[in-house]
């Protein structure tokens, strides 16, 4: 009997000694607890809140712990002692489907710290959205990917360019194909009221249209009418749709073009304020440059080019509409995105002519034997469209405007670029250097931002905005989508002059738990998603 007791006790002591060798095991960790873990960063979260020090966990493609895990161990540690770790930065404009399936590498973006891109801005976006997500899926990149439907897609498809009202049946068409694109994962509607077909579409049409996406609970984002003179008429257009559609809506890429204009977003910030103060839930993104870039037709005026190019060709070639169009020409290098000089609108891509690249209108001009006027290069022009037509660069946004809109609360940032073809063309350089110049320039330099703002800016508030889920923060079950960076080397390289160069100071990039960026260099690792939007309903 007294045998079997102390058999018992043993027994007892056994298993309650297991069980608390099991209990302890966990503090002191095992090779197995994670797959990474990021020790001794300095943490900024993407919240806006102050900056800690902290280690992350990661397991699989998730955070899975954030504190101090000196006593854990994982299959890798990175080294973060004197660097930033910040969510990966969501830019919510980008043109990277020009360049993404060349580099689907995309480094000029990771190398900025940029783990999810979004297409379809300005109105123009791929169509139908889910045959473009199973392009993509196939290609299979390194960044996240979403894309916006682009209501001058939708118009093309169904009016074409004509400048006209668009039938109560085209009305129902459209409806139709913006429902379509936001069940197959649409972020939401955009538009580009400054660019043909959207130029000729009624601020009404805008709204019904908007009001379908507002159904799947889409935004609005626009290019909007007009980024000089009629800048404010064109704010309050936005926040009119916003309002009528009950839709969020956010002013892309917002600047102040023209000399003449510049201050005008004290006023233009004054609305947005009135707006968000009576319930109107709009927003802004930007990039951090004094110079714009889009197509050589931006000069010309809109009703030219109605009816495509070959109608403005006509236009442009009749004795009888010749003067009226170059008149406007001459106007919009004076007064508009010409900066009041020819020497301001630099070719950046040529595909007809790649020598042109990196000239401006006045250099133009005097290679074809003419002085470097206004006039003469509303000619030059001319002759760019008629051979096939260009990509331009133009110096004429106030830099003052650019600080003040980046100061408010309500601008996320965005780069409004392509992905980097590296060496093609002469390309503005924010496609290389937005994101690591609001860090190395307006925060660390010119301190016009906080660092957490400035991570702010570039992560949750964008993902809130685009509606994207468990993404934008540091914090225990989000995606590891993660930038590393040394806060006081990051700074953009790319220049107006020498445009291809990557941004330096990223030391490590993650995207969806894998490192994707290793000691500044890309690992050609691609483990990008598509990111759908809020109404996506699955296919069966």
């Amino acid at each position: 009997m007294k045998q079997n007791i102390r058999k018992q006790l043993i027994w007892n002591y056994c298993v309650s000694s297991v069980t608390l060798l099991a209990l302890l095991l966990p503090s002191f960790g095992n090779s197995q607890d994670y797959d990474l873990i990021i020790r001794g960063g300095k943490v900024v979260d993407g919240s806006g809140n102050p900056w800690y020090n902290a280690d992350i966990a990661i397991k699989n493609d998730r955070i899975a712990e954030i504190g101090q895990l000196s006593n854990h161990e994982a299959k890798r540690i990175i080294d973060a002692h004197g660097l930033v770790v910040a969510p990966g930065f969501i830019d919510p404009h980008t043109h990277a489907l020009r360049g993404i399936f060349e580099v689907p590498n995309a480094e000029s973006a990771l190398l900025q710290g940029v783990t999810t891109l979004t297409e379809g801005n300005d109105g123009s976006s791929p169509y139908p959205i889910d045959r473009h997500y199973a392009d993509i899926d196939n290609l299979r990149i390194s960044p996240n990917w979403a894309v916006f439907v682009g209501q001058g897609t939708i118009r093309q498809r169904v009016i074409g360019f004509g400048l006209r009202k668009a039938t109560p049946d085209e009305m129902e068409r459209m409806k139709q194909m913006v429902r379509d694109a936001m069940e197959q994962g649409a972020l939401g509607i955009s538009t580009g009221l400054f660019y043909v077909p959207g130029s000729f579409t009624s601020t009404e049409e805008v709204i019904e249209l908007s009001k379908v996406a507002a159904e799947y609970n889409g935004i609005y984002i626009s290019h909007i009418r007009e980024e000089a003179a009629q800048l404010i008429d064109s704010v309050q257009e936005t926040i009119r749709i916003g309002e009528e559609a009950d839709i969020p809506v956010q002013i892309t890429h917002h600047k102040v073009i023209g000399v003449e204009n510049w201050g005008a977003s004290i006023e233009s910030l004054r609305l947005v304020d009135e707006a968000r103060k009576r319930g109107v839930d709009v927003t802004i993104d930007q990039y951090p440059y004094t110079a714009s870039q889009t197509s050589i037709n931006a000069l010309i005026p809109q009703w030219a080019q109605a009816g495509g190019r070959e109608e403005m060709l006509s236009r442009i070639n009749s004795a009888e509409t010749y003067s009226t169009i170059k008149n406007e020409v001459v106007a919009k290098i004076l007064y508009d995105r010409g900066g009041g000089d020819p020497k301001n609108v630099f070719i950046s891509r040529n595909s007809w002519d790649p020598d042109m690249a990196g000239k401006n209108l006045a250099e133009l001009a005097i290679d074809a034997g003419l002085e470097p006027t206004p006039e003469n290069a509303a000619d030059v022009v001319f002759d760019i469209i008629r051979g096939g037509g260009a990509t331009a660069v133009y110096h004429a946004i106030g830099p003052e405007d650019v600080d003040r809109i980046m100061q408010h609360p309500a601008t996320a940032i965005g780069s409004d670029g392509p992905v980097g073809v590296f060496g093609e063309g002469a390309p503005h350089p924010r496609q290389y250097g937005t994101f690591a110049r609001v860090l190395g320039l307006y925060v660390r330099e010119r301190k016009i931002l906080s660092l957490e703002e400035a991570i702010r800016k570039m992560s949750s508030q964008s993902a809130r905005r685009l509606g994207i889920h468990d993404r934008g923060l540091i914090t225990k079950g989000y995606f590891a989508d993660i930038a590393i960076f040394d806060p006081d080397e990051i700074i953009d390289k790319a220049t107006f002059e020498n445009p291809h160069q990557y941004a330096i100071g990223t030391k490590f990039v993650l995207v969806n738990g894998a490192v994707v960026v290793e000691n500044g260099q890309h690992t050609g690792a691609r483990p990008g998603r598509i990111l759908h939007g809020p109404g996506y309903l699955p296919g069966p």
